[in-house]
C-alpha cells in the first residue's frame, strides 16, 4: 500500500514537471502572476500583460522568489499599494534578472507595446 502512494506520489510529480517545463502550465502560472498583481494594486489589464512577459521571460522558480518578495513584511501594506511598492519589494529577492523583467514589463505595458 505504501509502495504505491509512493509511486502515485512520484508519477505526480513527474506530470506537474513536465507540465511545467513543457510549458503546458504556463496559463495557470500566468493567471497566479496577474493575480498577485491585481492584489498588490497594478490594474487588471496592465497586471495581465505583466504576467504574459515574466512568465515568457521568467523560470518558476524566479517566479515562486517574485511572489515571496512581494508577500508583506511587518508594517508594510497588505493590498494595493501599487507598482512602486512592488518593485521596492521585488529588489529583496537579490535577483537583477527578475527585477529587470517586472520594470521593463511594467513599462512596456504601460506604453501598451508589452
Amino acid at each position: 500500500m505504501m509502495r504505491k502512494l509512493i509511486v502515485l506520489m512520484l508519477l505526480f510529480a513527474v506530470l506537474v514537471g513536465g507540465a511545467v517545463y513543457s510549458g503546458l502550465a504556463n496559463p495557470l502560472i500566468e493567471r497566479q502572476v496577474a493575480g498577485a498583481l491585481v492584489q498588490a494594486g497594478v490594474n487588471e489589464q496592465r497586471a495581465d500583460c505583466m504576467a504574459g512577459r515574466m512568465v515568457d521571460r521568467l523560470n518558476v522558480v524566479q517566479l515562486w522568489k517574485l511572489r515571496q518578495g512581494m508577500a508583506p513584511q511587518e508594517g508594510e501594506p497588505t493590498s494595493d499599494y501599487g507598482l512602486g511598492e512592488v518593485i521596492k519589494r521585488v529588489r529583496r529577492t537579490q535577483d537583477g534578472e527578475a527585477v529587470a523583467v517586472l520594470t521593463t514589463s511594467a513599462g512596456l505595458c504601460a506604453l501598451g507595446i508589452g
